[in-house]
């Protein structure tokens, strides 16, 4: 029986076409709920904090920054660079850290050098402005004692050191 039906030519035609109506579909609600949606807007810059005190040893630094607004942040995009006197000063290396905290410890830095500071915000809907720019000092490293120059007598010492650093320092201290 199959095969028999298989054989015969089937007549798709519709006896009676299909009325549709044109229908006009509001979309005015669906609009007023999508426009109500808060989107959170990119954030503003944050504030890089100035080099608190005892905030760096020879080879590190610990900088912080804040918002001054209620922006929702995922993480910072912290930059820096080393500060170079000279005038084509684009050729030092910057680098880019990615921080959770508005705080970080910078390690494997040079003794006595200073350094440019700036961080971003970071959310969905993109990244801040960058913050104004900071310079930070490394601690400078400790001078070294020439043993064989060190004098002294019945009321006095003579101690002599030189310094391993590039840059001058300020000052030095001798404790006894």
């Amino acid at each position: 029986r199959l095969e028999e039906f298989l054989k015969k030519e089937v007549d798709l035609e519709l006896s009676t076409l299909p009325d549709f109506e044109e229908r006009v579909i509001d979309v005015s609600e669906v609009e007023q709920l999508m426009n109500s949606i808060n989107t959170i807007p990119a954030p503003c810059a944050p504030v890089i904090n100035p080099q608190a005190p005892n905030a760096a040893t020879g080879t590190s630094l610990r900088v912080c920054w804040g918002l001054f607004s209620d922006d929702t942040v995922e993480c910072y995009q912290l930059c820096y660079k080393p500060v170079s006197n000279e005038r084509h000063s684009d050729g030092q290396a910057e680098h880019t850290l990615k921080v959770k905290e508005t705080y970080c410890t910078i390690t494997d830095l040079l003794p006595n050098t200073q350094y440019e500071f700036w961080v971003s915000a970071l959310n969905a809907s993109g990244i801040s402005p960058p913050s104004e720019r900071a310079v930070y000092v490394t601690a400078p490293s400790p001078p070294i004692i020439k043993n064989k120059k060190i004098q002294s007598c019945e009321n006095a010492v003579l101690v002599c050191w030189e310094s391993r650093d590039i840059n001058p320092v300020d000052s030095y201290t001798v404790e006894l």
